[in-house]
């Protein structure tokens, strides 16, 4: 008798562990390469949409693709720095302080401005600038080209201008609205951006 309940416990446990693998050896649900029945293929923006986010063979555009060159860029610590340069710029152009602008300004920038800062010294030109609040910025646009990075700031500012030379002194408060230009090699470990180019913008 004891042997015919044992075999009988065996048959019904060899029962109970089948089931219980054909549950747990089982997917359960939609696997993520499965597409879902009776859905359409993937389209060719579908394909294109998956391909962009791929880290393999990406075409990545703006901020996107001054991330994937630098993966440290934080964009409110760049239009900090950015407001920081614009001051600089400005106060130092108006000084003519040609040791604070030479490392913020690419060559091209910096032999422009220094064009008018001659030319002031020889008319005998003084100017200082004292902003009336701190310049809004605001990124209008991003690109990478191969390892340089060009970022567009457009800059809101209001100032007061106090400038003499032979006319008599004068004291102006003026509103500005430019976009500014800001580039740098990414694969660079010289973390600063200069100023490429400084465009006239509407307020």
């Amino acid at each position: 008798m004891q042997v015919l309940e044992l075999l009988i416990f065996a048959a019904l446990a060899a029962v109970v562990l089948y089931q219980l693998y054909a549950v747990l050896g089982r997917r359960v649900g939609r696997q993520p390469e499965e597409k879902p029945p009776g859905s359409a293929p993937r389209t060719a923006l579908e394909s294109a949409a998956a391909s962009a986010l791929a880290p393999d063979g990406a075409t990545l555009v703006g901020l996107a693709a001054v991330k994937a060159k630098d993966p440290a860029f934080d964009l409110d610590a760049f239009l900090q720095g950015a407001r920081t340069a614009f001051e600089t710029i400005v106060q130092g152009f108006a000084a003519k302080d040609r040791e604070a602008l030479r490392p913020l300004l690419t060559a091209e920038v910096y032999a422009a401005f220094d064009a008018v800062m001659i030319q002031r010294e020889t008319e005998g030109r003084t100017e200082t600038v004292d902003f009336m609040q701190p310049p809004r910025a605001d990124l209008e646009a991003s690109a990478v080209d191969g390892d340089m990075a060009r970022l567009k700031v457009r800059f809101l500012a209001e100032f007061r201008s106090r400038s003499k030379g032979p006319e008599g002194e004068a004291v102006d408060d003026k509103r500005t609205a430019e976009v500014w230009t800001f580039e740098r090699a990414l694969a660079s470990r010289d973390p600063n951006w200069t100023l490429a180019r400084v465009e006239a913008a509407q307020a």
